[in-house]
């Protein structure tokens, strides 16, 4: 776990200036290319499945802290596992098999130490947890951050909703202050998630979402300034008025 968390920051500097070769920012050098639906698949199907698996053969108590937590989990990452990949309107879009092989390592380490945590590691959380400031917080920011990424990954759904390939500028709610209220109710997400299990895999997980995803809102922010001379400058790339 220190490894991890010094690495993050190693990790944080470099994406900023490397931003990961998938979607619009695509380059070759990363291995031969796959399906993007199926990349999506594989790499994100193994968070839900080693989640439920600890669930089922865990040692801890199966009570409702438990349960919810479960819930909390499964509908981020059911959504990002089996029905985000359909969604993705050009088909034929390819991601570098590198890419895939180490989100799918970092979904694998991330879903057993916080899977493990939860249900095997100890003897679970107590009811009473559900009245602690802990839970009831996270819980809310969690939501709030869930209803966030949701809503702006369907706005740049609803964008191809024709077929049409090319990226377009998102405008509505968020979109009016940043570029990527996607990746900003993520993070919110996770940090929720951290706070409700209070936990270090949790903690550990809201730092990894924020080392991977800042940079590459930096990235797209600085993207659809290059490419599109109407792109609204008074937008910031991930928090309102502030960056």
């Amino acid at each position: 776990m220190v490894i991890s968390f010094a690495l993050s920051g190693i990790v944080f500097v470099t994406l900023f200036f490397v931003s990961a070769p998938y979607g619009r920012h695509i380059r070759s050098g990363w291995g031969p290319l796959i399906s993007n639906r199926l990349s999506w698949l594989l790499m994100e199907a193994p968070s839900p499945i080693l989640m439920l698996v600890f669930f089922l053969v865990g040692s801890a108590p199966k009570n409702l802290v438990a349960v919810i937590f479960l819930l909390m989990w499964q509908a981020h990452y059911l959504h990002r596992a089996f029905i985000y990949p359909f969604m993705i309107s050009d088909g034929q879009k390819r991601m570098p098999l590198g890419v895939m092989l180490m989100a799918f390592l970092f979904n694998l380490v991330n879903g057993y130490l916080n899977g493990y945590f939860l249900f095997s590691h100890s003897n679970g959380y107590p009811m009473n947890w559900l009245w602690s400031p802990h839970f009831a917080i996270g819980l809310i920011v969690f939501i709030t951050g869930f209803v966030i990424n949701r809503w702006a990954d369907d706005v740049l759904h609803k964008l191809r909703h024709t077929g049409e390939k090319g990226y377009k500028i998102p405008f509505g709610m968020l979109y009016r202050w940043i570029s990527c209220p996607n990746y900003f109710g993520e993070i919110i997400e996770w940090i929720g998630w951290a706070i409700a299990t209070w936990s270090l895999p949790g903690l550990c997980f809201a730092i990894w979402t924020f080392v991977n995803l800042a940079p590459r809102a930096q990235a797209h922010h600085s993207w659809y300034l290059e490419n599109f001379p109407e792109y609204p400058q008074n937008r910031k790339a991930l928090i309102p008025g502030l960056w």
